[in-house]
């Protein structure tokens, strides 16, 4: 497994390699949305060793200007071939090692929209510097050893987080609180390893080992990584979300059910059956927990071809989505339309809510036996929402082991390792267990060991990193 040192230097080397001027160039790219008529501020990024160099020819500032780190100019930003003013702009100058990637860093703060910044890209381009990677100055930052890997990972979840629960565990990763429990474990392993490797190198010179202490410290290890462990279900739920389809037959008040949940009026509601000829979607969060529902078309036989349509897109919403709410009338009762829609998704995970109980009382739907999760609704007059929203959350998080109260929540790439070095441990209490020879022991124990370190980024692949860091937006 390659350390990161090892990995920059070969970085380094491959640079050469391809003629590049200097062993770690200087990149550039915007690192703002970019919409029209919509941003009053574009950023335009630059990191490497030639930063202060370029920006010092395409930036003008007005006045007696100190280049000193973490001054900000004001100026304008020129064209050097043309002699022309681009735009505008202020400078922001944060010098080696004190920036975000502990290179000479320049921004250029611009008028949004797209061409002021894109303008101030090409000139930068054309005086040397190359357009950076997607997630290249964060790949910067850990190869520079300003962050770990899993604060590199919180500074893209924190950039995709939909919800406030989603970004408050993206910045527990940037401020190291994942990476510190792991460091901490990580290292009592390394003392143990070298308290075995020592009795194999030196056996008659150090007295006999405690192996019940070295069992019980494996045992603590083992229950704190099955802790943080835990928490992967919910960080899942965190980052990627939940899809709800709503579901039934027309008339049942699916759209006033979306509509007073989202408190929108994002779906038409009318007396007439079919009026929702598509898919409608809205983004909501319940209890941290990012929700997309999609209200479907009412599903009935119909010869109408639009409404047919919809029909069908209703019926593959429900494949889709992970979450059905079946919706039925307590004002028309458990109807053989309703028997017909169960029927065809009663294998699914749904919840029956009974809808219109302002006008009849949810007893006078007779639904089959086996459907447990009920809720009562009417969406008409706000009524049962909270009930709806905990009814989710509590099918959502139905036989999974939640650590709800943790201020970590960690990612798939992370399980996976921390699940690695979950047995590595298991097959050394094993091993300790059957009475095999120290050299045994050392194997599992290495083994966890790089498990472990390839969390926080101390053993890495170049793969890794390439898997981690494309996901990142350019600029960032």
């Amino acid at each position: 497994m390659e350390k990161k040192e090892d990995y920059r230097e070969r970085a380094k080397e491959n640079c050469r390699g391809r003629g590049c001027p200097h062993p770690q160039d200087t990149i550039v790219a915007i690192a703002t949305a970019v919409v029209p008529q919509q941003g009053s501020i574009g950023v335009v990024r630059m990191s490497g060793d030639r930063a202060v160099e370029i920006a010092k020819r395409v930036f003008k500032p007005k006045g007696k200007a100190v280049w000193e780190s973490h001054r900000v100019l004001y100026g304008y930003v020129q064209d050097p071939k043309k002699n022309k003013i681009i735009d505008e702009a202020l400078l922001l100058l944060m010098l080696s090692p004190r920036s975000y990637t502990r290179e000479d860093v320049v921004e250029f703060h611009c008028h949004g929209g797209i061409m002021p910044v894109q303008q101030v890209l090409e000139v930068c381009l054309q005086e040397g510097a190359r357009l950076a990677k997607p997630g290249e100055f964060t790949l910067r930052a850990f190869l520079n050893g300003r962050i770990d890997l899993t604060q590199a990972e919180g500074v893209a979840e924190m950039v995709g987080a939909t919800s406030e629960a989603a970004a408050e565990i993206a910045l527990a990763g940037i401020r190291g609180f994942l990476a510190q429990p792991i460091r901490e474990i990580r290292s009592q392993l390394v003392d143990i390893l070298a308290e075995v490797e020592a009795r194999i190198d030196f056996e008659e010179d150090l007295p006999p080992l405690d192996e019940d202490k070295i069992v019980e410290q494996i045992k603590g290890s083992l229950a704190k990584i099955e802790t943080i462990l835990a928490t992967k279900e919910r960080g899942e739920l965190l980052r990627s979300g939940v899809k709800v389809a709503i579901i039934g037959r027309p008339n049942v008040g699916k759209s006033s059910l979306l509509n007073a949940w989202s408190k929108t009026d994002r779906a038409i509601v009318t007396d007439l059956p079919g009026t929702t000829r598509d898919v409608v979607e809205s983004q909501l969060v319940v209890q941290g927990i990012p929700i997309r529902v999609l209200d479907t078309a009412g599903i009935r036989k119909t010869e109408d071809i639009v409404e047919k349509i919809g029909v069908e897109r209703s019926l593959k919403a429900t494949q889709e989505a992970d979450l059905i709410l079946f919706i039925v009338s307590a004002s028309e009762g458990w109807t053989p339309e309703d028997e017909e829609i169960y029927h065809k998704i009663k294998q699914r995970n749904l919840i029956l809510v009974i809808n219109k109980i302002d006008i009849a009382p949810p007893t006078s739907v007779k639904y089959p036996p086996e459907i447990t999760n009920v809720v009562a609704t009417a969406a008409a007059k706000n009524q049962g929402i909270e009930q709806l929203e905990s009814a989710i959350v509590q099918t959502v998080y139905q036989g999974k082991t939640i650590a709800k109260n943790l201020d970590i929540a960690i990612n798939q790439r992370q399980a996976a390792s921390l699940t690695q070095a979950k047995v590595a441990l298991e097959n050394v209490l094993q091993t300790v267990a059957n009475q095999l020879p120290l050299d045994f022991w050392t194997i599992d124990l290495r083994s966890a060991i790089v498990s472990l370190g390839e969390i926080t980024g101390e053993d890495v692949s170049e793969s890794v990193l390439d898997r981690i860091f494309s996901r990142f937006c350019i600029g960032k």
